[in-house]
């Protein structure tokens, strides 16, 4: 196995958890719990092979992604409500799960030898779209578009620093394991200590 596809079976595992707590939320059944888990672990994924026109989507050609989001969403129906803040845990799931699936998608960029704009926007999908599917599809205010929190930004800056190792020379392993570390650590950040991006501001019209 790989080490990209490590990266992609854990992507697939946290992001299904974070789908099972948003469905614990929500009290839906056991269907409704695999339903939300497997579409949080393939969404960003498919987006992400969709428009890089990869023919079978990842999640067709190895099933076991299914599976694992399967495992993901029955442990998390049958152990939620031991949690003492499912809102938190889902936060801290989510942030880990965006750190593991943006160098997916980089490394799956580069492994099709994707100019460098292409690289950065398909880490950002395969981190964002899986979580922001979860969050309408439940009716949940998106965490991807949350004001005065770092999860696009820290996206695309942990796609970019992938990009520069790589640029440097570094081995395809520890660019990608930076900028887990980038993202995580960015998004961590912002929601430990507040970190974030200057928002806009409107200002009254002139006259």
């Amino acid at each position: 196995m790989s080490f990209l596809e490590i990266l992609e079976y854990s992507s697939v595992f946290i992001f299904a958890l974070t789908g099972a707590l948003v469905a614990s939320r929500a009290q839906l059944d056991p269907v409704g719990f695999f339903f939300i888990a497997a579409l949080t672990a393939v969404g960003g994924g498919t987006v992400r092979d969709l428009l890089l026109d990869r023919n079978p989507l990842f999640w067709i050609d190895k099933p076991i992604v299914l599976v694992i989001a399967a495992v993901a969403a029955m442990g998390t129906f049958f152990t939620a409500h031991l949690l003492e803040s499912r809102l938190k845990t889902l936060t801290w799931l989510d942030a880990a799960a965006l750190a593991v699936a943006v160098p997916t998608g980089v490394g799956v960029a580069v492994n099709q030898s994707q100019e460098w704009p292409i690289v950065l926007i398909m880490g950002v999908t395969t981190g964002c779209f899986g979580g922001l599917m979860r969050d309408v599809v439940c009716n949940e205010v998106p965490l991807v578009l949350k004001q005065g929190e770092l999860y696009i930004s820290a996206a695309f800056i942990g796609a970019a620093a992938a990009m520069l190792a790589i640029g440097a020379g570094i081995t395809q392993p520890v660019a990608l394991m930076l900028c887990a570390g980038v993202t995580f650590a960015l998004r961590a950040g912002s929601l430990a200590l507040g970190w974030s991006m200057p928002a806009y501001k409107s200002r009254p019209p002139r006259q």
